[in-house]
């Protein structure tokens, strides 16, 4: 009985570096796919991938940044809990 094959992962890194090459056509797909060891439609899929995902790169990012937290309530709770703390030490005996 022969092992289970496990499917290979490319990182991102990997995938555009194979979509630039393939982008840029210095060599043919078949030359390309047998020096990454891939299947030319894989590097085609990447290639029309990046293409159509390369609008992204240059769009304006969204504003996504997340308000500042209201600390003020934060602080206020933490006075109050220190002047219960100093009132406590003060009336309790030891």
């Amino acid at each position: 009985m022969t092992p289970k094959r496990t499917r290979r992962r490319y990182t991102a890194e990997f995938k555009a570096e194979v979509a630039l090459a393939a982008l840029t056509e210095r060599q043919p797909l078949a030359e390309l796919a047998a020096h990454y060891q891939l299947a030319t439609a894989q590097i085609t899929r990447w290639k029309l991938q990046l293409r159509e995902q390369a609008v992204q790169v240059f769009a304006e990012a969204p504003a996504s940044v997340a308000p500042a937290p209201d600390v003020e309530p934060l602080y206020a709770a933490i006075g109050r809990l220190q002047m219960e703390n100093v009132l406590l030490k003060k009336t309790l005996p030891r």
